[in-house]
C-alpha cells in the first residue's frame, strides 16, 4: 500500500539534500521509495563526478536503481560500519516513523538501525502530529491468518492482507513473506505498539521505526525543511 502525495519537485529537493551528506569513504544505506529514488540518482551523479562511496540497497528496487546510477554496491555483512542511511517514510511524527508502503521495511530497518546516522526524506503530506497511517507488518505466509486474529485480539488492530495490484494474489516481499496492513486509528504509544507487534509469533517485522531517525528533510515547493533530533 504505497502512499502518495507531495509534488515530485518537493520529493526531489528532499532527496538531493540528503544525498549531500555523503562524503568520500562512506558506506551508505539506500532506502526504497519515490523520494529516496531522487537521493539515489543524486548520489549516482556525485559518484560520476568522483565521489567514493559504497551503497547497501534495501530492496530489489533500490538495488536496480543504484546499479543504473553507477553506485558501487556492498552488503551489510561485508562492512564494519554503515556511516549514513537515507530512506523515505509513509508517515512521521517526531522521531517515530511508519514505513513499509513498498514492502521493504524489514531490510530497511536492518540497514537504518545499523547506520551511524539515519536521515529520512519526505514531502509535507507525510508529517503528522500523531501517527495514524496503517502499520505494515511482514508475516510468514503460513501465519497470516493467525497473526490477523492475534492483532485484533491483543492490540485492537484491523489487519488486511495486502493484495498485489497487477497480479492475482497477495504482495510477496523480497524475503518471500506476506504483508498485513494494520489499522489502529491513532497510534498514541508507538513504542508500546512496536513491542506488542514484535511479540506475536509469525511476525517477521513491523513498520514502526522508533527513535531511529536523526534528521528528516521535508521537501517543499520553496525549499527543504530540516527537522533535527
Amino acid at each position: 500500500m504505497k502512499t502518495t502525495g507531495g509534488s515530485d519537485d518537493a520529493k526531489r529537493r528532499a532527496g538531493e539534500r540528503a544525498a549531500e551528506e555523503a562524503t568520500d569513504g562512506m558506506v551508505v544505506g539506500l532506502g526504497t521509495g519515490s523520494t529516496t529514488a531522487h537521493a539515489i540518482r543524486a548520489l549516482g551523479r556525485a559518484v560520476d563526478s568522483g565521489l567514493d562511496i559504497r551503497g547497501i540497497p534495501t530492496s530489489f528496487q533500490s538495488r536496480q536503481l543504484a546499479i543504473e546510477a553507477g553506485i558501487p554496491l556492498t552488503a551489510l555483512d561485508e562492512v564494519e560500519t554503515v556511516h549514513l542511511a537515507i530512506d523515505g517514510t509513509d508517515q512521521f511524527a517526531g522521531r517515530h516513523l511508519i514505513k513499509g508502503g513498498g514492502a521493504a521495511h524489514t531490510r530497511e530497518k536492518l540497514v537504518d538501525s545499523a547506520a551511524e546516522r539515519f536521515v529520512v526524506v519526505a514531502d509535507p503530506s507525510k508529517q503528522a502530529e500523531v501517527l495514524d497511517h496503517p502499520v505494515p507488518v511482514e508475516v510468514l505466509p503460513d501465519a497470516w491468518t493467525v497473526v490477523t486474529e492475534e492483532i485484533a485480539a491483543k492490540v485492537g488492530g484491523e489487519a488486511t492482507l495486502r493484495e498485489a495490484e497487477r497480479k492475482d494474489g497477495p504482495v510477496v516481499t523480497d524475503n518471500g513473506n506476506l504483508v498485513l496492513d494494520c489499522d489502529f486509528d491513532e497510534v498514541r504509544d508507538p513504542a508500546m505498539l512496536a513491542l506488542d507487534l514484535a511479540a506475536i509469533p509469525g511476525v517477521v517485522e513491523h513498520g514502526l521505526f522508533i527513535n531511529l531517525v536523526d534528521t528528516v528533510y521535508v521537501g517543499t515547493d520553496d525549499g527543504v525543511e530540516e527537522h533535527q533530533f
